[in-house]
């Protein structure tokens, strides 16, 4: 496995390589296809010439999978090893998620004749309602009158959209070790979101709105 240590406002000494290189062995054990470890620290002074925590951002390649995970602590060496626990319990959970679909039958899957979703424990909003929200009926709360001060926090990110499996979904989510993951479905060209419910149980929502089949968007 390849690996590029990559530093941003700070030094990359030979102790550290050192350290990263004997550690590389936790990664290798859960991802033995890895192709590449991307290490980054960053560390940055303030104003007033006092340092910040370091930060260590570990980013595993394997086939086009990533996995992620980022650490801040008062020195480089402390933000490795605790961003390396991140990942390795990340790349732990996806080899045991993988281990356990193979010795059970399989729980959510795609009906050959109907193409609709088995499996899972989700119940279809009933016509009623849908109807109810289409034409206002629902009671929708009324925010002018208050104030504009909110403590809520919304960050946004774009993605390009991904074409891919409810399957190859669920293991994209849990290399990132995020709670759900959107992604176009290949079978219906519906966008889709799969989330993490209980132990190893996982749910599906998807949008009737189609996107435009991946062979159009590349032609």
């Amino acid at each position: 496995m390849d690996t590029s240590i990559v530093g941003v406002g700070v030094s990359i000494t030979d102790r550290f390589r050192t350290v990263v290189e004997e550690k590389v062995s936790r990664v290798e054990t859960l991802a033995p296809r890895a192709e590449r470890l991307d290490v980054k620290v960053t560390q940055a002074a303030h104003r007033h010439g006092r340092v910040e925590e370091a930060k260590v951002e570990l980013t595993v390649t394997t086939k086009g999978k990533v996995a992620r995970a980022e650490a801040r602590e008062e020195d480089k060496f402390a933000a490795l090893e605790t961003a390396l626990d991140k990942l390795t319990t990340q790349l732990r959970r996806a080899k045991d998620k993988r281990v356990s679909d193979r010795q059970r039958p399989r729980s959510a899957h795609l009906a050959k004749d109907s193409g609709s979703l088995e499996g899972i424990d989700i119940t279809p909003v009933d016509v009623a309602t849908l109807h109810a929200v289409a034409t206002g009926a629902v009671p929708i709360q009324n925010t002018e009158d208050e104030e504009e001060y909110t403590p809520v926090v919304i960050r946004t990110k774009t993605f390009g959209p991904e074409w891919m499996t409810v399957e190859e979904a669920v293991d994209r989510m849990e290399l990132v070790g995020h709670d759900f993951f959107l992604f176009v479905d290949v079978k219906t060209d519906h966008p889709s979101v799969v989330y993490r419910r209980r132990g190893w149980d996982y749910g599906v929502i998807s949008l009737e709105t189609q996107a435009p089949p991946a062979k159009q968007l590349a032609s």
